[in-house]
């Protein structure tokens, strides 16, 4: 299996529902595009990683991993 490299860009649509994007990949190269919708998705994937961080400070586990 081959490696792959994922690229994220933020850009805004332009007229007629074109997207722009200069990628460093060499004219003819083939890829892959998937195409979602920005909005508040990554902020609610952001805010519920943050909030289950309290798991991990307790001192049962602590005592685990001190000791390990």
């Amino acid at each position: 299996m081959m490696a792959q490299t994922a690229l994220k860009y933020d850009v805004e649509v332009k007229e007629n529902g074109h997207v722009e994007l200069d990628v460093p990949f060499p004219a003819g190269a083939h890829v892959t595009v998937f195409v979602i919708e920005s909005g508040d998705a990554f902020h609610d994937l952001l805010v519920a990683s943050e909030s289950s961080l309290d798991f991990w400070n307790n001192p049962f586990d602590d005592e685990d991993w001190n000791n390990a």
